[in-house]
C-alpha cells in the first residue's frame, strides 16, 4: 500500500504521516527531506540557488523514483507537489491520496512560527499571510480535491483514518 498525503504547507502531513506509517508498520518518507538529502542543501537553498522550476522537476523525479522502488510507504508530499506535472494523477494511479484539509486560521498560526523555513513565504508579511493562504489554497484546491480521501486535519482521529485506508 502506498499512501500519499497532500495539503497546504503546515497542514500536518509530516506529523500525521509518521503516525500513519507507524500504525501500518510501513516506511515513512517526507518528499522534501528526500530531495534535501539528494541535493545536499535545504529546500530554501535549492529555491535560492537553482530556482523553483528546478525544484519542481526534482520533486517529480524523486516522487517517481520512490514509487518505482517501493511497494509500501506513507509519503508526505510538498504542498505544491500535486499541482505540477500531473503528479496528482500519478499518485492516484500508484496509491491512495489523502488531502489533509486544514483551516486557514490553523495554517496561519503554524506558518508564522516557521516562515523563515519556507521560501514561498519569505517576502510575505504577517498581515498579508492570511490573504496569501486563501489565494494559494484557491489555486491548489482543484488538485487537492482529486484526492481519494479528504480528512479535515482539525478533527483528525488516527484510528478513523487507518480504518478508512484498510477498506
Amino acid at each position: 500500500m502506498r499512501i500519499f498525503l497532500i495539503g497546504f504547507m503546515g497542514s500536518g502531513k509530516t506529523f500525521w504521516g509518521t503516525r500513519i506509517a507507524e500504525a501500518l508498520q510501513i516506511p515513512f518518507y517526507d518528499l522534501d527531506a528526500v530531495i534535501v538529502n539528494e541535493e545536499g542543501m535545504s529546500v530554501s537553498e535549492i529555491f535560492d540557488i537553482k530556482g523553483e522550476e528546478y525544484f519542481r522537476y526534482k520533486e517529480k523525479q524523486v516522487l517517481e523514483d520512490l514509487v518505482a522502488g517501493k511497494e509500501q510507504f506513507v509519503l508526505s508530499a510538498g504542498g505544491g507537489t500535486p499541482c505540477f506535472f500531473n503528479n496528482i494523477k500519478f499518485m492516484k494511479k500508484h496509491g491512495k491520496v489523502i488531502w489533509l484539509n486544514t483551516s486557514t486560521s490553523i495554517l496561519k498560526k503554524r506558518l508564522m512560527k516557521e516562515k523563515q523555513l519556507r521560501p514561498l513565504l519569505w517576502d510575505i508579511s504577517e498581515a498579508s499571510l492570511h490573504t496569501y493562504i486563501v489565494r494559494k489554497l484557491g489555486e491548489r484546491k482543484m488538485y487537492y480535491e482529486q484526492a481519494n480521501l479528504t480528512v479535515f486535519e482539525d478533527d483528525m482521529v488516527l484510528e478513523s483514518v487507518i480504518d478508512l485506508l484498510k477498506k
